[in-house]
């Protein structure tokens, strides 16, 4: 089976976090976290700023890594970095979802997220809940 490694974009504005909807291929309609494919050459932080400034028009600071998630979809075995991120400059505009909303600790489990991006949400909610205790 094919690996496909690619970087996940956990933008955070106070305590919400961006998700996106797919909308293309197999995965149209799910729930997850911008990013991309990596290119040759180029580092995960690399390429999650450059896929960011593509799918949203937007510059962001990446910021610790989360995880490295590895999961086998049907078709191929997925590798994605995924980073806690900011917003530099830019609005989030949507070239490639067909819908996008910031969620907060309470909505987290409110969309359809995909199998791969799913596995992340308990450090999330994690992190949300420690912020929130810190605010």
């Amino acid at each position: 089976m094919k690996t496909v490694e690619v970087v996940a974009a956990v933008i955070r504005n106070q305590n919400r976090i961006f998700a996106t909807q797919r909308g293309y291929g197999d995965q149209k309609g799910g729930w997850e976290f911008p990013g991309g494919k990596m290119e040759a050459e180029e580092t995960p932080q690399e390429a999650l700023v450059r896929e960011i400034k593509e799918e949203l028009d937007t510059e962001i600071e990446v910021e610790e890594l989360i995880e490295t998630v590895e999961y086998d979809y049907p078709k191929f075995h997925l590798k994605m970095h995924c980073f806690f991120c900011s917003v530099k400059q830019g609005n989030l505009v949507l070239k490639e979802h067909e819908a996008a909303k910031w969620l907060t600790l309470e909505t987290l489990d409110s969309v359809d997220w995909l199998p791969a991006d799913l596995s992340l949400i308990e450090k999330i909610r994690k992190s949300l809940k420690s912020s929130q205790s810190r605010a």
